[in-house]
């Protein structure tokens, strides 16, 4: 068993299985990324030996387009420069490992090159204990990355401008400021943790700005948001109460740590050996039969989608 980078969140491996004598050798992507991030390399692609791949198909559909790196950082910073100049709060929803860290660096490269107002970015949840995770092992970080921390003394994780809010009282000290500020919190989908506080005290006021940066699930409340709801629900010590969201929604694609369709096709191409057979999991059954068929189509390769429970001889 050898791990090979995937280059979708930190310490991610695509894992590939040489088996007995490696007559057969098998590779599961997992989650992967093909494309350079912030953080981390593209996916690795050489392999000693290769019969069997069996990948991902999460963005594997033929519309599953994202926009360029570049083009999303420059939206965000554009969102987050209109919002603090009419005084407003940005609050930007995510998970704790992977997008959390893409948006600091690309906030702190933006303040530093004075391409967005200095103001404080305040960290809540579990963030800025996973931020530390990466700050411990740099060696997993892409070139530019280490480099701007070992030879140019930058380290952009640890930047002054990243304040921790560690206790309810820090919460609504920051909530209570009339200054403006970027806010990152847990969870991503809007379905629980401190980013629900933040949303019920800025969602009224039309100044401040919501950023979704990944995506929004079926049935929580931040595809609710995301669909335009005004009015919204919200548990509050037994009772429910309704949130009025007069706050702008914004939706910036091109943070995921998902291949889209043209990564995952690009990465068939880049393998080296290619696969005598491609299996396509990870996705809904359409995208996972889109780019199966796809694949095949491209590239002549053996293509199978699997059923859930159902058991596929490879050898």
């Amino acid at each position: 068993l050898t791990f090979y980078n995937a280059g979708h969140i930190l310490g991610s491996a695509i894992a590939h299985f040489h088996i007995g004598d490696g007559l057969y050798n098998v590779a599961f992507t997992g989650d992967f990324k093909f494309e350079r991030t912030r953080l981390f390399d593209r996916a690795g692609t050489n392999f000693p030996r290769l019969e069997t791949l069996i990948m991902e198909a999460t963005y594997g559909g033929n519309q599953d387009i994202q926009p360029t790196r570049r083009e999303a950082e420059e939206r965000l910073i554009n969102i987050v420069n209109e919002t603090i100049k009419k005084g407003g709060k940005v609050l930007i929803p995510t998970f704790a490992v992977g997008r959390s860290q893409e948006v600091m660096v690309v906030l702190e490269e933006a303040i530093r090159n004075k391409k967005m107002e200095d103001v404080p970015v305040y960290l809540d949840g579990m963030i800025y204990e996973a931020t530390a995770i990466h700050t411990t092992y740099p060696e997993y970080l892409n070139a530019n990355l280490r480099d701007l921390i070992f030879h140019h003394g930058i380290n952009p994780f640890i930047s002054e401008n990243f304040i921790k809010v560690d206790s309810p009282s820090k919460r609504q000290e920051v909530i209570d400021d009339p200054s403006p500020a970027v806010i990152i919190a847990t969870s991503g989908m809007l379905n629980g943790g401190p980013v629900m506080e933040y949303f019920r005290a800025l969602a009224p006021d039309e100044k401040n700005t919501l950023i979704f940066v990944g995506y929004q699930a079926e049935g929580t409340l931040g595809r609710k948001v995301q669909k335009g709801w005004k009015e919204i629900p919200f548990p509050v010590n037994g009772r429910r109460e309704v949130i009025k969201v007069r706050m702008r929604v914004e939706t910036v694609d091109g943070f995921s740590g998902h291949s889209d369709r043209r990564q995952l096709i690009s990465y068939i191409r880049a393998l080296n050996p290619k696969p005598e057979k491609i299996i396509v999991v990870h996705g809904e059954e359409n995208k996972c039969l889109d780019l199966a068929s796809s694949i095949h189509r491209i590239y002549r390769i053996e293509t199978r989608v699997p059923a859930n429970l159902e058991t596929i001889r490879l050898i």
